[in-house]
């Protein structure tokens, strides 16, 4: 063999060796040009639009309304005559609809004072990862309701004392596929109070919790720290006011294809955030607690 065809032949195979490596090399950066990174968006962070009393950052979609029935039975220490709560009942109903993916309405009627209530929710952030990071959902919340009942003579000679007003952000983040947390600031304003002592005005702070049992199945819990700005003038014998305590509840998820059924134990017996907040009288210390149940159905009206 020549010296050349010797030289000639090593370089046909170093090319050949070395050519596919750079095709593919050039291949790769073209892919990844190509292909912008995804924004990925967590989901399911619970699995109704409620932690157990309280609102989660989870709305109805688009086009999608949502039926809601609520039922809380009576407290557990009322004894064998009303068969430990369970001859009592309080119910509420609702309907809630998504205008848009980011925004959802909706309209409640409860027997707790005959209130009827109005919500709307709305979406500032979604959790993601991948090209746009958030770290968190919010959401804001607010309502008005309406106290039906006719046993304050204030209430039934002006209709603005009948109303309470209530605001939340609510702050929620998925940690894994089994665990997720909330915190809910909330403010709520009264128009009228039962006792001259109370304050209008309420601040709270709720935390929420769930945790995935099985792929159907989650544990809920639910409790809010109620500030009031005058406790030890309340909680004072012959004051006439009326002890409320801070609600906790806990909760277990069950899904069943369309529905959602949620069966709990919780000390408050209102459905919405002006009585559960403000005006739970009940205390698990004394077995002042109620069992309840939420069942929800979702119907789509998209194309």
């Amino acid at each position: 063999m020549t010296v050349k065809l010797f030289v000639f032949i090593s370089i046909f195979l170093i090319c050949a060796f070395i050519s596919p490596s750079a095709r593919s090399q050039d291949l790769d950066s073209l892919m990844e040009k190509a292909v912008k990174p995804q924004t990925v968006y967590a989901t399911a962070t619970f699995k109704s639009t409620r932690v157990v009393n309280g609102h989660s950052v989870e709305r109805m979609k688009k086009n999608q309304l949502e039926f809601r029935v609520s039922h809380r039975f009576g407290q557990m220490n009322s004894g064998s005559y009303e068969f430990w709560g369970l001859d009592q009942g309080t119910i509420h109903l609702a309907l809630e609809y998504g205008l848009t993916d980011w925004l959802e309405v909706g309209i409640g009627r409860s027997t707790f004072e005959k209130t009827v209530d109005g919500f709307g929710k709305v979406s500032l952030l979604r959790q993601s990862s991948g090209a746009n990071t958030m770290p968190i959902h919010l959401s804001y919340l607010a309502s008005t309701e309406v106290i039906s009942l006719n046993t304050d003579p204030a209430m039934k000679q002006n209709f603005s004392s009948r109303m309470t007003f209530v605001q939340q952000i609510l702050i929620a983040r998925k940690f894994n596929e089994s665990f997720s947390f909330q915190l809910t600031p909330t403010f709520i304003h009264r128009n009228i109070v039962p006792t001259e002592i109370e304050h209008n005005d309420l601040f709270s702070l709720g935390l929420g919790g769930r945790y995935k049992l099985s792929k159907r199945i989650a544990l809920n819990v639910e409790y809010f720290y109620v500030y009031r700005g005058n406790e030890n003038a309340i909680f004072q014998p012959n004051t006439g006011a009326i002890h409320y305590y801070n609600p906790l509840s806990v909760g277990i998820d069950i899904e069943t294809g369309g529905h959602v059924f949620q069966i709990m134990i919780t000390n408050s017996q209102a459905m919405r955030e002006g009585g559960f907040i403000g005006k739970t009288t009940g205390t698990w210390g004394d077995g002042g607690i109620r069992l309840g149940f939420n069942i929800s159905r979702v119907f789509s009206f998209n194309k």
